[in-house]
């Protein structure tokens, strides 16, 4: 889906700040987030559903997902997908938290109930376009190389489509390719002989 956690190639943002001694947690609550994820919620969730998590996340309300930390937008799915799983209501969670907690926005995708597997269609070398559509629900395709046309410099391998992983009980594996683009194709800024390469699943892709 498109929304605000899809920054890439986004401006005005300010830089990236790189802690030089960056711990792993900066508050004790921290660590709890991911004891949910590993061990809580996939025992309510089909699939273990990764996939879900980060749709989860992606509709968080535009302000709050920006003004949130790492593990605030990962508490907040937890408590999304908890009570999305009937594991408690929103009542129950709001008691417990003592007061109104921010839920993401409702899932607007369709259940996919009869997933189709794609095939490997490309090759090292072949150009490609990247299809250009706007699902309502997850993809890990961005939003800023849709519709543009890149080359194939690697096969990575099949593996879960999370478009189908955070919309279904059922997995699909697909073939994935790491696809070279040039900055002038994505952003048409000059920026000659400047590529980026971008990791994508089969079936985000067209013959260019």
């Amino acid at each position: 889906m498109d929304g605000a956690h899809d920054l890439g190639g986004r401006q005005g943002f300010g830089p990236v700040v790189v802690e030089p001694y960056e711990r792993h947690y900066h508050a004790r609550w921290e660590p709890a987030t991911r004891l949910l994820f590993r061990v809580v919620l996939p025992r309510h969730l089909p699939n273990g559903r990764d996939g879900a998590l980060r749709h989860a996340i992606e509709r968080m309300e535009a302000v709050r997902y920006l003004t949130s930390s790492y593990y605030e937008r990962w508490v907040t799915a937890a408590a999304t997908l908890a009570v999305e799983a009937g594991m408690m209501t929103r009542a129950e969670l709001e008691d417990r938290a003592g007061g109104p907690y921010p839920l993401s926005e409702p899932v607007t995708a369709p259940t996919i109930t009869d997933p189709l597997a794609a095939t490997a269609r490309f090759a090292v070398g072949d150009r490609v376009r990247v299809r250009a559509w706007h699902p309502r629900g997850h993809t890990r395709c961005p939003w800023y190389i849709r519709g543009h046309i890149g080359a194939v410099t690697r096969c990575d391998g099949a593996f879960s489509l999370p478009d189908v992983e955070a919309h279904s009980e059922h997995r699909v594996v697909e073939p994935t390719y790491s696809v070279r683009f040039g900055a002038e194709e994505l952003w048409n800024d000059g920026q000659a002989g400047v590529t980026v390469n971008v990791d994508l699943w089969d079936s985000y892709l067209e013959p260019a």
